[in-house]
């Protein structure tokens, strides 16, 4: 995971700005996990103290609210992924353009497959229905992904428009998206999920490089 990221706290260089990362990347961890079992509703900054073992004031001091919280939250997660993303492509320099987006897509399925991950999306769309800052986090989200997959995407086919790009990378994440409906379970039913990984692979394949 990377080491500085946008959703935590920034300041000097020293050691106590390096306690303090370690302290809010603690606490967004703490928050990770208390979603994940316990909804939006089971999740409370005064829990998240209790957890983290520290003052309900010490956690505000890093995040002012809930809905901060929940904000650096999912700005962690995309910086997860977005650092995986970038991994794969410094390692797979020598490797074509469809190489590292089938590695990219791979590496989606086996995120969103996580249980952690896939309840903290799922609870997330869930509150975007009925919470306008959760539906405001969600389009921003969506939108970095779309965003992601483009550039991705983008030198795959570059006889069509950005416009026509756009479209696809979009199609591309409602299904990656769609699929934590499914609840592919990649350890228990691990036959049926590289069945659909494979599946997968090749519609998205043929819809970044079909004319």
């Amino acid at each position: 995971m990377p080491s500085t990221l946008a959703s935590v706290p920034k300041a000097k260089t020293s050691v106590t700005t390096e306690k303090g990362l370690g302290r809010a990347h603690e606490i967004l961890q703490a928050a990770r996990a208390l979603l994940a079992a316990d909804g939006y509703a089971g999740l409370s900054m005064r829990r998240v103290a209790a957890e983290v073992g520290i003052s309900l004031s010490n956690v505000q001091h890093y995040y002012q609210s809930k809905d901060v919280l929940l904000e650096a939250l999912l700005l962690y997660t995309m910086d997860v992924f977005q650092a995986k993303m970038d991994s794969i492509s410094a390692e797979m320099v020598s490797a074509t353009r469809a190489e590292q987006f089938l590695s990219t897509i791979d590496m989606f399925l086996e995120e969103i497959t996580d249980p952690v991950t896939h309840a903290i999306f799922f609870e997330i769309w869930a509150l975007a229905s009925r919470n306008a800052f959760a539906s405001a986090l969600m389009a921003r989200m969506l939108a970095r992904e779309r965003k992601a997959i483009f550039n991705l995407i983008r030198p795959l086919n570059p006889a069509i428009s950005d416009d026509e790009t756009m479209q696809r990378a979009i199609l591309m994440v409602a299904q990656v998206e769609g699929l934590m409906l499914f609840r592919l379970d990649k350890h228990a039913r691990r036959d049926e999920f590289l069945a659909v990984r494979a599946s997968v692979r090749k519609v998205l394949l043929m819809l970044a490089t079909a004319p």
